[in-house]
């Protein structure tokens, strides 16, 4: 069978107890679409084979940490590791020269003690995507982290806020707490996502090339992209 007969005949099964297209009086104009597939027996399509590797090798959860920041950095996001109790003053030190931040609503308040009051917003529903323009800033929390592809995952869930505010603003803050919020593969990263929730997959600050490949960021996302890798 060739892939346009094998096109044809998928056609002719998707439609095969339908009453044809919006606009089509009869059935034979949908008959004619797929009737030069009639000659092909069904055949069932093979199952797609699931053994593939669910990680690439055995790591620990520190190494784990390791090639998610090392993977981060080939991606041109910088990377800042510090422990709970130091959070609240690296913040404060990446925004010291920040002249508004936003924050998701719920953003824990300990991730900002150390912050001006004045130049930090919460989040609200009014806010527009001209006033998330103004903000130089956007600090949010995460869902998880993969380690081998050095992708961040947010999926709307507490302290990451609305997609809007992590798109706008020009310089994304994230928080990962690890090992906690690390995971290996994507695979892993399947089974603890809900594909219900606004999913959003970053690798690196926002950027594309044209066919000279000459690279130009910050052109449907942040044009920079910090994580901060928060030991437990």
């Amino acid at each position: 069978m060739s892939s346009r007969e094998l096109i044809l005949d998928r056609i002719r099964r998707a439609v095969a107890d339908s009453s044809g297209p919006p606009g089509v009086a009869s059935g034979d104009d949908r008959r004619a679409v797929v009737s030069s597939a009639r000659d092909h027996a069904y055949r069932a399509e093979p199952a797609v084979g699931r053994a593939y590797l669910r990680e690439h090798g055995r790591r620990t959860a520190a190494e784990n940490t390791d090639l998610l920041a090392e993977n981060l950095a080939d991606y041109r996001a910088i990377v800042h590791r510090t422990d709970t109790a130091g959070l609240p003053a690296l913040i404060a030190a990446l925004l010291a020269d920040t002249g508004r931040v936003v924050v998701p609503f719920d953003l824990p308040v300990a991730y900002l003690t150390e912050v001006a009051p004045s130049v930090v917003v919460r989040d609200a529903d009014e806010h527009t995507p001209a006033e998330l323009d103004r903000a130089d800033a956007v600090v949010t929390g995460c869902a998880l982290a993969i380690a081998e592809t050095g992708t961040i995952v947010l999926d709307a869930g507490p302290g990451q806020g609305r997609r809007r505010i992590t798109l706008i603003p020009d310089r994304h803050i994230c928080v990962v707490r690890v090992p906690d919020q690390v995971v290996a593969s994507v695979p892993q990263a399947l089974e603890r996502l809900d594909p219900t929730r606004p999913l959003t997959w970053i690798s690196g600050p926002s950027a594309t090339s044209d066919i000279e490949l000459d690279r130009v960021e910050g052109v449907h996302g942040p044009r920079r992209l910090e994580v901060v890798l928060v030991e437990s």
